[in-house]
């Protein structure tokens, strides 16, 4: 099994901190892009999290 199918069994079985994780990444880029950027990192963030695991899994 390659580096890439391991790092995507984790993603799939850890969904919902993946979903966490990417979501502080977003929050702190945004923190210190002065919140001028919110929108785009929000669009980015939420793609991503649709592109990990099941889904998006936050509430």
């Amino acid at each position: 099994m390659s580096f890439l199918d391991k790092a995507k069994d984790f993603i799939d079985k850890h969904d919902e901190q993946v979903d966490q994780a990417l979501e502080k990444v977003g929050a702190e880029v945004d923190k210190r892009t002065g919140h001028k950027y919110t929108t785009h990192i929000d669009k980015g963030v939420d793609e991503a999290q649709k592109r990990t695991g099941e889904g998006d899994t936050r509430p």
